[in-house]
């Protein structure tokens, strides 16, 4: 009876430190180098210019980032099969209600195909605008945007001029939202 014990000790063990081990892992997978990448495909830093890209919307329509000029922009990198993207959806929804009056907008950028995103959407809808960023469809926005470590969800805020004021890899919750958000209300 004791060795069976140990042994599920053992197994026990192994499993959590496996568990750990990928976790850590893809939480500390190297960036991309941007030195490596061509001038046009460099990833965007805090204080640079957003590019202003042309993606679909939900309805097959381009949508340039520059008609959101003049508001705080959040970007909200996500896909249908991240689990902490879809947890963090409804409070991005919600966010974008509260905010509405200080010239805030949320815009959804599904990085997957239109159709697993569009389904999704159908049966967890947003009010706030999504934009398709399909695979091959041409450079990855979410890179450029800075998301060297290709984490999702990714996170920007992009200030009233166009600037990038933050990023943030992860989810996050209402108050570390509103954390993240709160020194560029006024500005």
């Amino acid at each position: 009876m004791r060795l069976e014990r140990t042994h599920l000790l053992i197994v026990a063990l192994a499993l959590a430190s496996a568990g750990a081990g990928l976790a850590l892992s893809v939480w500390l997978r190297p960036s991309r180098p941007a030195a490596a990448l061509p001038a046009d495909l460099r990833p965007l830093d805090v204080g640079d210019r957003r590019l202003d890209v042309a993606l679909p919307d939900r309805d097959g329509r381009p949508r340039r980032l520059s008609e959101w000029d003049g508001q705080l922009v959040v970007l909200n990198f996500w896909a249908s099969w991240c689990g902490p993207c879809r947890e963090e959806m409804p409070m991005l929804d919600a966010a974008r209600r509260r905010h509405a009056g200080h010239g805030v907008e949320i815009i959804g950028v599904a990085a997957e195909e239109a159709e697993p995103a569009l389904a999704f959407l159908r049966t967890h809808p947003v009010d706030y605008p999504i934009l398709i960023d399909a695979p091959g469809a041409g450079p990855d926005l979410s890179l450029r945007m800075g998301n060297t470590r290709s984490v999702l969800p990714f996170n920007v805020l992009i200030g009233r001029d166009g600037r990038i004021l933050a990023q943030r890899i992860g989810n996050m919750n209402e108050s570390t939202f509103e954390a993240w958000l709160a020194p560029h209300l006024t500005q």
